[in-house]
């Protein structure tokens, strides 16, 4: 079977200008794909993708985190991330705790319920990984992989993360 191109795919009648428009607009459009079926999923739980990944981080690090280091872990950019933590809090999922030392700093940290939750989607989250990806070989997996890292390796986006 032919695999559809994304000009077929957008129904697109002239060719993209450049190859780099056209890996671009690739790679916006596949994540755009996975981040809808990945929401779909968090959603049934009552998550955002992005609170997913806040629960993640705390529960991957195993102790509190300040709100600003778990904002610089993220998968994605999140500018409101006192809100998600709000509402995370809010569902007790998350607890704050003011520091001793430094009264500025509040540190997050993920609560049994929170802990439980994401225990419910560990292994949906790990079968829709495989629905999505599951078709590439190791091989092509590691390749992809190397090629996404260099593509964030851009000194231009560098520059706009600073």
């Amino acid at each position: 079977m032919k695999r559809k191109s994304l000009q077929d795919d957008l129904k697109k009648r002239e060719p993209f200008r450049s190859q780099e428009q056209e890996a671009c607009l690739n790679l916006l459009r596949t994540a755009d794909l996975f981040q809808l079926k990945m929401s779909r999923l968090f959603r049934q739980s009552g998550l955002t993708s992005s609170q997913y990944n806040i629960l993640r981080i705390l529960r991957g690090e195993g102790k509190p985190l300040p709100c600003l280091e778990i904002a610089q872990r993220t998968v994605t950019m999140v500018p409101g991330i006192t809100g998600l933590i709000d509402r995370l809090e809010k569902a007790g999922f998350v607890s704050r705790n003011r520091s001793a030392e430094d009264r500025r700093v509040v540190y997050i940290s993920i609560t049994k319920e929170g802990i439980d939750l994401l225990a419910t989607l560990d292994e949906p989250v790990e079968e829709l990984h495989k629905q999505l990806l599951g078709h590439f070989t190791a091989h092509e997996l590691t390749f992809l992989n190397t090629l996404l890292e260099k593509a964030r390796d851009n000194p231009e986006l560098q520059r706009e993360e600073a």
